[in-house]
Order: C-alpha cells, then sequence, then structure tokens
C-alpha cells in the first residue's frame, strides 16, 4: 500500500496521521554532500576572503570522501534493496554502484577545480574568474585580478551538483528525479560561466547550456504530468503496474515516455539533443568541463536505465526501437563530426557523444548483463575522462590553454611524458586492447549480442573504427610533427599531477585487471532495480 492510501485509511478511521518515517542511513550520502555544500554557503558568507579557499577545499573533500565511504558501508554490511525517504528513494545495488561511481570522479574532479598554480610563466593562474560579476575586459575584473581575488563560491555549487547527480539515478518517482535535474542542472550553468580566460565564450557557453537546459526540463515535467494523467501516480512501480494491466489512454502513456525520454538524453548528450553538447565543453572551464564528461554522464545513464528498466519495463517493444534511432545517431554523428574538428575540448565533446551511443547499446540490452557491463563502462569512462581533460588543462600559452589542435604539434617532443599520457587516454577512448575502453566496450557489445541486438553491434564496431581515426590524428600530431619554436609549455600543479595520475592508474587496472570490478557489477545488479 502506499503513503497516500495509507494516509486515507487512517483519516476514515478517525486516526492520527503518523510521522513519516526516513531511514536517514540510507539517504547518508546525499545528506552528507549537501551537508557540506550548506556549510560552503556558510563559510562564503561569514569566512574572511582570506581564508575561504583553505576552508572551502577540505570541507568539500572530506564531505565527498564521508559520502563515498557510507556508500560503501551501504553497500556491504546493508541489504540494499529497498526503498527509502517514504519511497522517493531507491537503495539497491545499481544505485549504490552509480552513487559511489560519482563521488570518487567528483574527487578526482575537485583536484582539478583547487587547483591554484605556482605564479610561474604561462602557469596555471586558477580556472575561475576572480569576480564573476564583473563584465569581461572591465576596469573591476581587472582589479580583481591583480589583487589576487580567488573565486571560491564555486566548491558549494560543485557540492551542490554533486548531490543533485548522486540523487538523479536514486529517484524512485519522476518528481524526486525532476527535482534532482534542477539541483544538478542549475550549479552546472553557473559554473560553466566562470572560465578566467576567455570571459565571453565561457558565457555564452553558460547562457547556451542555461536555455537549452531549460527546454529540456519542461519537455522532461510535460512527460511527468503526462504519465501521472495515464498512471494516476508519479512512481516508477505504479505506472510500471498500469502499464501492465493496459487500462490506460495509451496516447497518454506514448507522448509522456516519448517527452520524458526528451529531458534524459538532453541531459545524456544524444542526438539530436547533443548540440549544446561542443559548445559547453569548450567555453566552460576545463575542471567543470571534466566535472561533467565524467560524473554529469553517469548521473544521465543511472536515470535513464532506472526509468526504462523499471517504469518501462513492460513497455520494451515500443522504446527499444526509438532507443535504436537515438543509439545509432548518436554514435555515427559523434564519430564522423568528432573528425572535422580543430579544438581539443570540442573533440573530445564528440568523442563523448559517441560514448553515449555505445553505452546507449547496455540500455537497449534490457538484461542484468546488460546493466552490469554499463556500469562498468561508466566507471572506466570516468576515469579516462577526467584524466584527459586534466591534461589539456596543462598544455598552455600565453593565453590560457592551448586547445587548437595545430598548438599541439610536436608536444611529443617537447615534453614525451605529458604527449604520451595523453595518446594513452586517446587509445583508451578508442578501444585498444589493454586498455579500459577496450573491455568496456566489449562487456557492453556481448550484452547487446546477447539480447539480439547484432545488428547495432555491427554499427558500433564501425563507428569505433571510424572514431580511432580522429584519436590516432591527434597523437600523430603530436609525435611526427615538429615543435613550434613559440609552442605552448606544459605547467603541472601537484593537484592536477595526481588527478592525472589516478587516471592513468585506474585506465590501466580496469584494462589489464577488469574482473574485479566486473565482478562487483554483476553483484551489484543481481537483484536489478528496487521497485
Amino acid at each position: 500500500m502506499s503513503t497516500s492510501s495509507q494516509v486515507s485509511a487512517v483519516l476514515a478511521q478517525g486516526g492520527d496521521i503518523p510521522a513519516p518515517h526516513i531511514e536517514y542511513g540510507q539517504i547518508a550520502p546525499m545528506l552528507l554532500v549537501f551537508g557540506a555544500a550548506i556549510l560552503g554557503v556558510l563559510v562564503e558568507a561569514f569566512v574572511g576572503r582570506r581564508r575561504r579557499w583553505a576552508t572551502q577545499v577540505p570541507i568539500a573533500f572530506l564531505g565527498l570522501a564521508a559520502a563515498f565511504a557510507w556508500t560503501i558501508v551501504l553497500g556491504w554490511r546493508e541489504n540494499p534493496h529497498h526503498v527509502a525517504a517514504e519511497g522517493a528513494i531507491g537503495v539497491d545495488g545499481p544505485t549504490l554502484f552509480l552513487q559511489g561511481t560519482i563521488l570518487v570522479l567528483a574527487l578526482v574532479s575537485l583536484l582539478l577545480i583547487a587547483e591554484r598554480g605556482n605564479g610561474r610563466a604561462g602557469a596555471v593562474e586558477g580556472h575561475f574568474a576572480a569576480q564573476a560579476s564583473a563584465l569581461p575586459g572591465s576596469e573591476a575584473e581587472q582589479r580583481t585580478t591583480e589583487a589576487g581575488v580567488t573565486q571560491t563560491e564555486v566548491f558549494p555549487l560543485m557540492m551542490f551538483a554533486v548531490g543533485g547527480m548522486i540523487m538523479f539515478p536514486a529517484a524512485n518517482d519522476l518528481l524526486t528525479m525532476f527535482v534532482a535535474l534542477e539541483v544538478l542542472s542549475l550549479p552546472l550553468y553557473l559554473l560553466c560561466g566562470l572560465a578566467r580566460r576567455r570571459r565571453l565564450l565561457s558565457q555564452e557557453a553558460a547562457v547556451k547550456y542555461f536555455l537549452l537546459g531549460a527546454f529540456s526540463s519542461a519537455f522532461f515535467l510535460y512527460g511527468v504530468a503526462l504519465l501521472y494523467g495515464y498512471a494516476g501516480s508519479v512512481r516508477l512501480s505504479d505506472i510500471s503496474a498500469q502499464i501492465a494491466k493496459d487500462a490506460g489512454n495509451e496516447t497518454l502513456l506514448l507522448a509522456g515516455v516519448a517527452l520524458l525520454s526528451v529531458g534524459l538524453l538532453f541531459k545524456l548528450g544524444g542526438v539530436p539533443f547533443h548540440m549544446w553538447k561542443p559548445d559547453v565543453y569548450q567555453g566552460a572551464p576545463t575542471p567543470i568541463t571534466a566535472l561533467m564528461a565524467s560524473c554529469t554522464v553517469v548521473a544521465a545513464f543511472g536515470a535513464i536505465v532506472r526509468v526504462y528498466y523499471v517504469a518501462f519495463e513492460t513497455l520494451e517493444w515500443d522504446w527499444q526501437p526509438f532507443m535504436w534511432g537515438v543509439a545509432i545517431l548518436t554514435m555515427v554523428v559523434g564519430s564522423i563530426i568528432a573528425i572535422t574538428q580543430t579544438d581539443i575540448k570540442r573533440m573530445l565533446a564528440y568523442s563523448s557523444i559517441a560514448h553515449a551511443g555505445f553505452l546507449l547499446l547496455g540500455v537497449i540490452a534490457a538484461s542484468p548483463n546488460g546493466l552490469s557491463s554499463t556500469l562498468f563502462y561508466l566507471l572506466a569512462y570516468g576515469f579516462a575522462s577526467v584524466g584527459a581533460f586534466a591534461v589539456v588543462t596543462m598544455v598552455r600559452d600565453a593565453g590560457g590553454e592551448a586547445g587548437h589542435l595545430s598548438r599541439w604539434a610536436g608536444l611529443g617532443k617537447r615534453s614525451p611524458v605529458v604527449a604520451g599520457v595523453f595518446a594513452f587516454f586517446l587509445l583508451a577512448f578508442a578501444g585498444i586492447p589493454l586498455t579500459s575502453g577496450f573491455t568496456g566496450k566489449f562487456a557492453v557489445f556481448k550484452a547487446a549480442v546477447e539480447e539480439g541486438a547484432t545488428p547495432l553491434v555491427v554499427v558500433a564496431v564501425i563507428a569505433s573504427a571510424v572514431a580511432a581515426f580522429f584519436y590516432v590524428r591527434v597523437i600523430v600530431v603530436m609525435f611526427f610533427s615538429e615543435p613550434d619554436p613559440d609552442g605552448p609549455v606544459v605547467v603541472a600543479g601537484p593537484a592536477t599531477a595526481v588527478a592525472v595520475a589516478v587516471g592513468v592508474t585506474a585506465t590501466v587496472v580496469l584494462g589489464v585487471l577488469p574482473q574485479p570490478i566486473l565482478d562487483l557489477a554483476g553483484q551489484a545488479t543481481t537483484d536489478m532495480f528496487v521497485r
């Protein structure tokens, strides 16, 4: 019996309404992250400017680390297969795996966000504008920059975004999912416009992201309304039960599924809802791009698989053809358009779009193997993405990061270690054996073949071969071109170096010894999602 039915029964008998019972231990990871975000806001209000940075970084780090530790405790010591917070949050194996992935990737991204540089010529002077409210090129911006002012609001904004990310795949009803979507999106809209260099490009990216994100949220909410009209409930299990009865208005159902899918696929960056991604990835501060490329993708996929595996499970024959089309378009468009890109961040953005198509194969498989392979792929791709964008922050010239591909010419001769690390990440994206990318793709393709999606896997293999071209092109430019005498320099702060080392280590381990994580993902999907 649902909570509303219990309340109605109590009122009919003339009794008192029972106090809501919330299992705080089950939602502790979210509470810890949001608590750290609120504490960060209080620091901004009451701590002096000179001490804020030294206070905000430990708060953010401890909040994420404590939430990750608690997620591990829930996975190993509890029975992770029940609902919490009056049925609004689902606590199960896939959700805990996704939340743990988001938290550990957020910790690595935090290293990039917290990097302040070392004052050397060409060094990272900090990734964020000294004063976000100052117009680009204005006297106010120049004064704050010369005064060494640092933007510390990014830390509570990041924590609010991460809190929304770990709530998004755990939402057990569509209204909670919408709230999580807005909580993760609104801080990212702001963070995308805070780049220190190329301020106008950064602000343009933030405005595009905000406007298109608002449209997608409207589609999502309209879909929620239609599904409520169909099922009389926004809870995923109730929608599934109503579909099984086949007693509602099918027009409301299919229209609701379509509109809801638009909102989810936009956040993922699936074609044809991908146009925001290259512009935002290019204009946003690179640490924020790394956060979005890893954590936001994980959260979006978590929400998609929960909605399609729980609410629309019995509607599989209706949504799978649509998802086939989206997956094919996403793989092909992402791989082909990436070839034409001359900006490193835009190329990685289209690479992210192509990988979203590969990941959709796991959703289409609609099986425990499909889900577990998707979980592994998300973890592997997240580490490689953070590491790749960390390397991008290290290659700098007088105007900031050297984004144009031509500026990377001869980097292998100038800085062979950095070029070699970036080449390794590119090979992982391409799916070369002994990297995490190969293991992730193989697992997803295998799960899709087992469920009869062999033609889709053929398209994915061809798209992977096309994608390998532009990855190899970057490697050729770095190692087989002569360096420009006035070319960029490589500057690595200690936090960035640690982030790169973590990315390399994870990519190697998940490629050479993937079985423990594959087993963990398989164990997490044993009982699938709670209802």
